[in-house]
């Protein structure tokens, strides 16, 4: 396995961590709609009978508001200012802070996510085995392993802008970026011009995220000894990737 800092294995949110809600919100992100397809998927691959769920790169935990509803709950992210906002949102929920290459908590769930692309992050093969084994590890017999993907090689177009606006009384914003790629991997560097009451700031954030095969997704799961099902429509269109541990 290649080695991996923490800036490698991520891309830093420090700034951009108290307003990622917002953000995705002026996108139309229905973190509900999403929770109840995830459900759905997981409810038909699902064989063990427990209802323990652990999403790993949960960010602000969007997706707990409902997924809650149906599952015992977990989230993990590398994150530490994401992972502050979802503690407090969240008090009575368990977050752990680790990166998703290598973690282990020690305990298995009957499903485990791993949306919004966040798989991306690992940026190499060897990285992206080295993350889906560890994933796996953490799925009980007859469990399900759920995987957004990010962009594979052929459907990234670089040179395409990119922006995102939020108009709210006391926020308003703008985050423009290009989209670049360095062999098979994605660069997003997002530029970000933030107006609030405390005034002005310009700041940027690099994010770098593999560009993966459907033929690496699979040879990973396989080698995480996994049963697996390729969705290609998902819930965004991104497509989802099911793995289901034998009982």
């Amino acid at each position: 396995m290649e080695a991996m800092t923490q800036a490698d294995k991520m891309g830093s949110y420090e700034k951009q961590a108290i307003y990622y809600d917002a953000i995705y919100e002026a996108q139309g992100k229905d973190y509900k709609k999403e929770a109840e397809q995830i459900h759905e998927v997981i409810e038909k691959y699902k064989k063990s009978k427990g209802n323990s769920l652990l999403d790993v790169g949960c960010g602000t935990g969007g997706h707990f508001a409902y997924l809650r509803d149906w599952y015992s709950v977990e989230g993990t992210d590398i994150d530490e200012n994401m992972l502050a906002i979802a503690r407090k949102r969240y008090p009575e929920i368990a977050f752990h802070q680790g990166d998703f290459v290598g973690f282990d908590l020690g305990n298995q769930f009957d499903a485990v996510t791993c949306l919004f692309s966040a798989i991306g992050y690992a940026k190499t093969p060897g990285n992206l085995e080295a993350a889906i084994g560890s994933l796996a590890k953490h799925v009980a017999p007859g469990g399900v392993l759920v995987v957004e993907p990010w962009f594979s090689p052929e459907k990234w177009n670089v040179g395409k802008p990119h922006a995102v606006f939020v108009d709210k009384p006391d926020l308003k914003l703008a985050r423009i970026n290009v989209s670049e790629r360095r062999d098979n991997i994605s660069i997003v560097n997002f530029h970000f011009l933030v107006g609030t009451p405390n005034g002005v700031e310009y700041f940027t954030e690099l994010h770098e995220l593999g560009l993966f095969t459907q033929e690496q997704y699979f040879e990973a799961f396989r080698k995480a000894g996994l049963e697996t099902t390729h969705d290609p429509e998902g819930i965004t269109g991104r497509g989802l990737y099911i793995g289901v541990r034998s009982t």
